[in-house]
């Protein structure tokens, strides 16, 4: 990885500024209302804009036998959201559950990626954190969840601080290959999670009002090894990137990558690949999650793909780890908020 230090206990130092880098443990606090915030003409920002220019989303993905599981919350201030799925393989077809809330209604968010409590829609889905640890609970008529995400032996999170646009920062805690424990059923029944793993995304802070990205995630175990991936392109892009392969629980940093995406044939494989060499994948959709919302001040064009990657990546050792046929996610967003 990049030169890894320490992570403050609060991510916001006494100056009000954040401590940027690449931490090799969780921060306690993002105490965003320390931070000094900026406009474009460095004038201090009025309370108003500091409250509404703070976002926060986190995001946990289940690979099981059988199925793929999708949970999220986002805190945008404007409105809060979320979305609950299950796709099944075998079928090609998606559960999909959403919830759309005004404000800061019927939602509660931590800002801590230590400890603290998320939850939307009366508890129906909820993320609870402890001591750097998930639990993962949804009640719905549909499907039900209790488990609980954990580390495979010396695995790492990666967490991320990086300038953004002019004055904002953005913290990224992201962590794959997670062993899971609990309960899962679907209309009723239970989910074999023998063999299971999930992975999970906390991500905050003073994002570009408009903004987009692509993204991949995968999750995979074989009888030689247990492998997951995170690259994107168009944040966390600042001197650094949070592009991150999991090799056996060990992180390696990987390259910045491209993605080449045709937008107009949504079914159409993606290209992804690095200036390097040390990536090269391919991806082709099975199935789609897509949400558009068109307002005044907010626009957002959500589209999350379930499907299916071959190709190879290179460690930071010189290995080459193949890829073929590993279900996993993509997702190509435009915000405006």
């Amino acid at each position: 990885m990049d030169k890894i230090r320490l992570a403050p206990k609060d991510l916001i130092n006494h100056q009000g500024m954040p401590i940027f880098g690449h931490f090799d443990n969780i921060p306690h606090t993002i105490s965003d209302e320390k931070f000094f915030y900026k406009t474009c003409m460095d004038k201090p920002a009025s309370r108003f804009r500091k409250y509404f220019d703070f976002k926060q989303f986190q995001f946990v993905s289940i690979v099981t036998k059988n199925n793929i599981i999708g949970l999220a919350i986002a805190d945008i201030r404007y409105l809060s959201s979320s979305f609950i799925y299950v796709y099944d393989k075998e079928s090609n077809t998606l559960i999909d559950i959403k919830t759309l809330r005004p404000l800061w209604f019927d939602r509660k968010t931590s800002k801590s990626p230590f400890s603290g409590l998320t939850e939307i829609n009366k508890s129906n889905l909820q993320f609870h954190i402890q001591d750097g640890h998930w639990r993962v609970k949804v009640s719905h008529p549909s499907i039900k969840i209790d488990a609980f995400l954990s580390p495979i032996k010396n695995s790492a999170p990666l967490a991320l601080c990086t300038p953004t646009g002019y004055s904002g920062w953005t913290y990224t805690q992201k962590h794959n290959t997670l062993k899971i424990e609990g309960q899962i059923t679907v209309a009723d029944k239970l989910v074999d999670l023998n063999g299971a793993l999930a992975s999970y995304d906390f991500s905050s802070g003073y994002m570009r009002r408009e903004t987009n990205w692509q993204w991949a995630n995968i999750n995979s175990c074989n009888d030689s090894c247990t492998l997951g991936l995170n690259i994107s392109s168009g944040v966390n892009e600042t001197g650094t990137t949070e592009n991150t392969l999991w090799v056996n629980g060990h992180k390696h940093a990987v390259s910045p990558v491209m993605f080449r995406i045709k937008r107009e044939k949504p079914d159409d494989a993606w290209a992804i690949s690095s200036l390097q060499g040390d990536i090269n994948l391919t991806f082709k959709p099975h199935k789609k999650r897509s949400e558009k919302v068109n307002l005044w001040l907010l626009k957002s064009n959500f589209r999350q793909f379930i499907g299916q990657f071959d190709g190879f990546i290179f460690d930071q050792q010189g290995q080459k780890h193949c890829i073929d046929g590993v279900w996993g996610l993509t997702e190509d967003h435009y915000a405006k908020w």
